[in-house]
């Protein structure tokens, strides 16, 4: 499979449950703890796909995703926004900053497979 996958989640407890609900099904996943760093390892090596939050301290998940989307060689990576944030303006918000789904939390670690895998162009089982 070997797709790169980047995990932005100010949160630890969830950065880790995703990355390992990733990784058990051979995603290579990265892990970032803010907008800022996640923006220098998209530069070091630009991922398949980034998981995002959206509440994060300095720099939220839309300006993330708009600076990420604003630079043409990192047009073709894809964004599920996993947020906390439920209203229809908020996911509406996401998807106008670039973003290609929006799951909201607490959410079925099965569903966000499914989203990576459709995202990715790959079989859901």
């Amino acid at each position: 499979m070997n797709k790169d996958i980047l995990v932005v989640d100010d949160e630890p407890a969830i950065a880790r449950m995703v990355k390992m609900s990733l990784s058990v099904e051979g995603y290579q996943v990265r892990t970032a703890s803010s907008g800022f760093d996640a923006l220098e390892q998209v530069e070091d090596r630009r991922p398949d796909l980034i998981v995002l939050d959206i509440m994060m301290p300095g720099m939220n998940g839309y300006e993330v995703c708009m600076e990420l989307k604003n630079h043409p060689q990192n047009k073709g990576i894809k964004v599920i926004f996993l947020t906390a944030l439920g209203n229809p303006g908020d996911a509406q918000r996401g998807f106008a900053a670039g973003g290609d789904d929006y799951i909201i939390k607490p959410f079925d670690p099965d569903e966000l497979l499914d989203k990576v895998k459709e995202i990715l162009g790959q079989a859901v089982s």
